[in-house]
C-alpha cells in the first residue's frame, strides 16, 4: 500500500490500517509521501528521517531557550539529543519513522504550551491539543505528554511551586490537562485494540519477571545514556533475572528519586528531568509486554531529554566561579565530540543486515532474535551453510522456535543437505 503512493485507495486504507500491530496513520502517510517523491531509492527515505531529526534538534533548542532563557545550556541539551548514539536506531532505521515524527509534534506541543502558559486562551490550548493528536497518530508513546507538561509547570515555567497551598495549584493544573489526558486514554484504548494479538500473556511472562525486567531496564537505560556501549538492535528478555540484580536496580531508582525529591525546592530541574525520564518510559517499560524485547534503544528518543535537562542544568548549578564554568563548557564540547564519534561508529553497524546482527550478537548474550536475523541475511546472500549454523544457534537457545526450525529446514534443503539430521 505504501508503494501505491498517495491515492484514494491508500488514503482510505491508512485510516484504519494495522501495521505491525500499531495504528499510526501519520507515520504511514509520511512513508507514502516519501515514495511519491523518491520511489524506492533508500537515500531519499533516509534523508527524510535525518531531516526530521535535525528539525527536532533545532526545535528542542529553541523551545528550551525560550522557556529557560539559558541559551548555552539549551544548546548543550539539544546537542546531546542530536548526537547521542542511543538515537541512531530511531534515525537510521527508516521504518522506525514514528520516533522522529512523533517527537516533532511532541516538541511543537511543548512550544505551544509555553505560549499557552504565558497567556492562557482556548485557541492556544487547542494548538497544544492539535500537536498532541498529530503526535499520537505518529506513535502512541505520546500518551505521556500531559504528565510531561505538568512537570514543565514545576520547572522551568514556574506555574507550580512547592510552597504553601501547592496542593490546590497542583489540582488546578492537573484539571487543566484533563482534555489532553482524554486524548491519551483514547489513544491507549486504540493501541490495546490493535496490539491484542501481540500482547504477551502472564503465563508466558509472569509479573515477577516483568517487574524485575522493568527495574533492570530503567537502570540499563540510565547506564547506556551515561556510557553508550554494547548497543544492539534487539535485547532479549532473559529467562530469569537474579533477585539481587532486580533489587539493586530498584534501589538505585528509588535512591535517585528520593535525592531528586529532596532537592526539589533548590534544584527543581533534577526532579523534573528525572521524573520525565521515568514517566515517559512507562508505556514501553514492559509492564504491558508487546514482543520479546527487554528494552530498545529507540525507546529513549524522548525520555532521554529528561536526563539531558537534569545534567545540563544540574552540573552548572554545582560549579562556582568563572573558572569552573569554563571547565564545564570545555567538558561539554569534548563530551559532544566523543558522542558524535561513537554515533558515527554506531551508524556503521546499520550499513547492512549481516553487520547489524553480527554486532548485536557481539553486544548481547542469548540473542536468538539476532541469530535468526543473521541467518535470514546470510540466506539472502545464498550462504546456506552460514544460515544453517545461525538457525542451529537460535534453536540451541529456543528449541521450539518455529521460525528457526523452518529456516533450518529450508537452508539444509537449499544447501543440498535435506537428508541431514537437523
Amino acid at each position: 500500500m505504501v508503494q501505491k503512493g498517495i491515492t484514494p485507495e491508500s488514503l482510505a486504507w491508512v485510516r484504519t490500517a494495522n501495521v505491525a500491530n500499531n495504528w499510526h496513520p501519520l507515520t504511514m502517510l509520511s512513508h507514502m509521501l516519501d515514495y511519491e517523491i523518491f520511489g524506492m531509492s533508500p537515500a531519499g527515505h533516509h534523508f527524510t528521517s535525518l531531516l526530521l531529526h535535525a528539525a527536532n534538534v533545532l526545535l528542542l533548542f529553541e523551545v528550551l531557550r525560550r522557556m529557560t532563557g539559558a541559551a548555552g545550556r539549551s544548546a548543550v541539551a539539544a546537542g546531546l539529543f542530536a548526537v547521542h548514539p542511543l538515537h541512531v536506531e530511531s534515525v537510521a532505521w527508516v521504518a522506525e519513522r514514528k520516533d522522529v515524527l512523533s517527537a516533532l509534534f511532541w516538541i511543537l506541543a511543548m512550544g505551544a504550551y509555553h505560549c499557552y502558559a504565558a497567556r492562557p486562551s482556548p485557541g492556544r490550548y487547542l494548538l497544544v491539543a492539535l500537536a498532541m493528536a498529530l503526535g499520537l497518530m505518529a506513535k502512541p508513546m505520546v500518551v505521556t505528554l500531559p504528565l510531561a507538561l505538568l512537570l514543565l509547570d514545576v520547572w522551568p515555567l514556574g506555574r507550580l511551586t512547592f510552597e504553601s497551598g501547592w496542593e490546590h495549584r497542583l489540582s488546578r493544573l492537573a484539571a487543566e490537562k484533563l482534555p489532553l489526558l482524554g486524548l491519551s486514554a483514547a489513544a491507549s484504548l486504540v493501541t490495546l485494540h490493535y496490539q491484542t494479538t501481540s500482547l504477551v500473556t502472564l503465563e508466558a511472562l509472569p509479573w515477577r519477571l516483568r517487574l524485575a525486567n522493568a527495574a533492570v531496564s530503567y537502570a540499563a537505560y540510565l547506564g547506556k545514556t551515561l556510557l553508550p556501549r554494547n548497543l544492539a538492535v534487539f535485547y532479549p528478555i532473559p529467562l530469569d533475572i537474579p533477585l539481587w540484580k532486580a533489587a539493586g536496580a530498584a534501589l538505585l531508582i528509588a535512591s535517585l528519586t528520593a535525592l531528586a525529591a529532596w532537592k526539589a525546592r533548590k534544584a527543581p530541574w533534577l526532579l523534573v528531568g528525572w521524573l520525565w525520564f521515568l514517566g515517559t518510559l512507562v508505556p514501553v517499560i514492559g509492564l504491558v509486554q508487546v514482543g520479546r524485547q527487554a528494552m530498545a534503544d529507540r525507546y529513549t528518543y524522548l525520555p532521554s531529554i529528561g536526563l539531558f535537562l537534569a545534567l545540563c542544568w544540574g552540573l552548572p548549578a554545582l560549579s562556582a566561579g568563572r573558572r569552573w564554568r569554563s571547565a564545564l563548557a570545555a567538558a561539554a564540547v569534548l563530551a559532544l565530540l566523543a558522542l558524535a564519534a561513537a554515533t558515527r561508529a554506531q551508524v556503521r553497524h546499520w550499513s547492512d543486515s549481516v553487520t547489524l546482527y553480527r554486532h548485536a550478537l557481539a553486544a548481547t548474550r542469548g540473542n536468538y532474535v539476532a541469530h535468526v536475523g543473521l541467518a535470514r541475511a546470510l540466506a539472502a546472500r545464498k550462504d546456506w551453510t552460514g544460515a544453517a549454523d545461525q538457525y542451529r544457534a537460535a534453536l540451541a537457545l529456543r528449541p521450539r522456535l518455529r521460525v528457526a526450525q523452518k529456516g533450518l529446514a529450508q537452508a539444509l534443503h537449499e544447501a543440498g543437505r535435506g537428508e541431514e539430521d537437523p
